[in-house]
């Protein structure tokens, strides 16, 4: 049996962020239409709000690199990464050009769309919420696209996958 450690999250933020990891996410990469074209950003930050109207959320770091395309984007689309997609995953995070070589269009309001996605959600932005050292961005789903697939799960800050054990 281990001891449970207890802190305060306010006076040990590196602490706080290692517990927060300990809860296994989805990942996704968000994209969407930048003053120099196509913009996208890793995330598992994303969440379902509401089925009536059909409503999800999602929260970019303020200090990231990439979050004032996103704060302001009218539309943007919202792509859960299957497991063959690490790469994928790992390029946006990295790299601000992450669309070269990478198979993708744009929808009908210019959104870019990255093909092959578990899930693509593309949303128009609902409302806008601060929230400390993020924004959360709650977007209207316009438009839905599946495929069947093993999720990409993020967890302890590694990537991986979800087998089912029957």
């Amino acid at each position: 049996m281990t001891d449970d450690t207890a802190f305060d999250p306010a006076t040990n933020p590196m602490a706080f962020r290692h517990a927060l990891g300990r809860f296994a996410t989805g990942v996704t990469v968000i994209t969407a239409q930048g003053p120099e074209g196509p913009a996208g950003i890793t995330a598992n930050s994303f969440a379902s709000v509401s089925l009536d109207p059909p409503l999800v959320l999602w929260s970019p770091a303020k200090s990231a690199g990439r979050f004032p395309i996103f704060a302001e984007a009218p539309h943007y689309a919202i792509h859960v990464l299957s497991e063959a997609q690490r790469d994928i995953a790992a390029a946006f995070t990295r790299h601000v050009n992450a669309f070269d070589g990478l198979a993708w269009h744009e929808s009908a309001n210019g959104t870019p769309i990255i093909e092959n996605c578990l899930a693509t959600f593309i949303c128009s932005r609902e409302a806008t919420h601060d929230a400390g050292d993020h924004l959360i961005i709650v977007g209207r789903v316009t438009d839905v696209r599946t495929r069947e697939g093993n999720g990409l799960v993020f967890h302890g800050g590694r990537y991986g996958g979800f087998r089912d054990g029957g």
